[in-house]
């Protein structure tokens, strides 16, 4: 057998183990028999014992066991080597159990999986952070300490024994700390205590949450450490300025929580963000386009080495096609919005609504002023900032693929701001874009006040496009419209039922994420449409991936660990 194959077995008996656990946790009579087997004569397979809680740690086992976790490896054989010696050892020295049909059964299966384990040695080589063991040490102990406290405290509120004055404090936390740990406890030990049966479930239920929440700690993938230092920021500009045109995503792999790896030659990089387990690269590599397999090479490598599941947000399709060259499947996220600044025009019967707003907007006695950031003095865009930060929707930045994640740093020079006055000379919003090359822009920040004349974001956009010539741009990329293709075919005559129903449901969800409005405001432009694919190893990670994206954009907020249990791997801003 391959370490290949063997390490699969391992990895699907416990995920079997796993699921016979949980049927003979809602299956009455299956876990009356299993648990009968684990009586008297007989027993069971490793880890197989007919319990919720038993279930839920054979299959965080199996999780952890499918990401190659090195810690996971040495756990498993550390408690199924000794079963499989005490099993051995009671099947040659009693006859009583020697003659048991289904203790022979139990005995080649455990020493398949330990077999299995031992030649598929190899292939958990996953590496944990350093740091997990002195984590998991302290949630254990103050994870119990808590647990038992609040195990007092339900079995004092629901106590409904006759004698319960006889009964003090710490009978009652020895009675819920009993139950914690062994599930069950002797009453009889215990005098003055009687608990409904749903308080003891709730306090097993406490300690099943507290051994995740240890084995979590344990078992959780290392963190990346390195973010971007000074050298790679300013290596990183090198490469955008002899290949920023390339990808107009380019210069937002500059945001300060990435971090970067190089090809040997330095001729390429990989910018990436490591979130929930995921190593989460953005856009196409940075350089020459020769060059992005040394890069994407090591990064993959660094991925499976850490247990991390390895992804690409927002790749162009000639970088989607390096990318399925290492063993990444494609799927299609959207398009982004280019527009061509020759080629666009306001005229036409197509274009007559975006003519109308903007001269309504004008009308209304709003101006746009138009510079580089270099341009502008460090106290007015000091209030420009501000602004910004009033304006913002929600109190955290959003955005990793295609937001630079800051406003008014010195080194960020060459990016644009268009600034929106009204009539009066007030400050009515901002947009901020970042280089694409020497002759492009990509849009990063757009803030507005919510009071302000509606349409203004697109009088900016057509009065950038009206003036490019100030600053010598020829093209801008605008936002990015997620399963733009969905809403344009489905919209079509003759669209089928199922393309159909993927545009109603996408129409549905943009009430609170507004998916569909940004493909319809980014159309009004007539832009030339690029795909943009997300890359990833197996269709199975694609939930985690999208979790994973949707924390990097500041969607969403993971409810970790306590903060002063982490190491301070990083600092998002210097």
């Amino acid at each position: 057998m391959s370490s290949q194959r063997a390490a699969a077995f391992a990895v699907w008996y416990l995920r079997a183990v796993a699921f016979v656990n949980f049927l003979s946790a809602v299956w009455v009579s299956l876990g009356q028999d299993v648990r009968r087997h684990n009586q008297e004569n007989l027993f069971t397979p490793y880890l197989l014992t007919a319990g919720f809680a038993s279930g839920v740690f054979t299959a965080f086992l199996a999780i952890t066991m499918r990401r190659r976790k090195r810690a996971a490896w040495i756990l498993n054989l550390g408690l199924s080597g000794p079963f499989l010696v005490l099993f051995a050892f009671a099947q040659t020295a009693f006859p009583e159990v020697r003659d048991s049909v289904q203790n022979w059964c139990s005995l080649a299966l455990t020493a398949s999986f330990v077999a299995a384990l031992l030649l598929g040695r190899r292939e958990f080589y996953a590496k944990g952070d350093r740091a997990n063991p002195r984590l998991a040490a302290a949630v254990a102990v103050g994870g119990a300490l808590v647990a038992s406290l609040l195990a007092a405290l339900l079995v004092t509120v629901t106590n409904q024994a006759p004698d319960a004055a006889r009964s003090t404090y710490l009978h009652r936390w020895h009675y819920g700390t009993l139950r914690l740990v062994s599930v069950a406890a002797p009453k009889t030990h215990v005098p003055g205590i009687a608990t409904p049966n749903w308080a003891n479930v709730a306090i097993n239920a406490l300690s099943t949450a507290l051994l995740l929440a240890v084995l979590y700690a344990a078992f959780r993938s290392r963190r990346a450490v390195d973010p971007l230092t000074e050298d790679d920021e300013k290596r990183l500009r090198e490469l955008l300025e002899r290949h920023g045109e390339r990808d107009s995503l380019g210069y937002f792999a500059l945001r300060r929580e990435k971090s970067v790896i190089w090809s040997p030659t330095g001729k390429a990089a990989v910018a990436y963000r490591v979130v929930g387990g995921v190593s989460l690269a953005s856009g196409d590599p940075i350089g020459d386009p020769e060059a992005w397999p040394g890069a994407i090479e090591p990064w993959l490598d660094q991925a499976r080495a850490h247990g991390w599941i390895p992804a690409v947000m927002g790749a162009g399709e000639e970088a989607g096609t390096v990318y399925a060259r290492h063993g990444l499947d494609a799927l299609e996220l959207g398009d982004e919005a280019v527009v061509e600044v020759a080629e666009f025009t306001l005229e036409g019967r197509a274009m007559r609504t975006v003519r109308q707003a903007r001269n309504r907007v004008l009308r209304a006695g709003y101006t746009v002023r138009i510079r580089r950031h270099e341009d502008i003095p460090a106290d007015e865009m000091a209030y420009l900032v501000e602004r910004a930060d009033d304006w913002r929707d929600g109190a955290t930045e959003r955005g990793f693929s295609m937001a630079l994640g800051r406003l008014g740093d010195p080194r960020d020079g060459r990016c644009v701001m268009l600034e929106c006055h009204d009539a009066r000379g007030e400050l009515k919003a901002l947009l901020s874009f970042v280089p694409w090359g020497p002759r492009g822009l990509s849009l990063d920040l757009m803030r507005r006040d919510r009071h302000a004349e509606n349409g203004l974001v697109e009088f900016m956009v057509l009065e950038l496009l009206r003036r490019a010539g100030e600053i010598r741009i020829t093209q801008v990329s605008l936002n990015f419209a997620v399963f733009r293709s969905v809403f344009e075919r489905g919209a079509r005559l003759g669209a089928g039922p199922v393309l159909r129903l993927w545009r109603s449901l996408l129409s549905f969800f943009s009430r609170w994420w507004q998916i569909e409005s940004l493909y319809r405001a980014n159309a009004k432009y007539r832009p030339i449409w690029e795909p943009r694919f997300l890359l990833f190893e197996k269709s199975a990670d694609l939930p985690r991936i999208g979790l994973a994206a949707a924390r990097a954009e500041g969607f969403l907020e993971a409810p970790g660990l306590p903060k002063w249990l982490h190491r301070r791997h990083l600092e998002t801003h210097r």
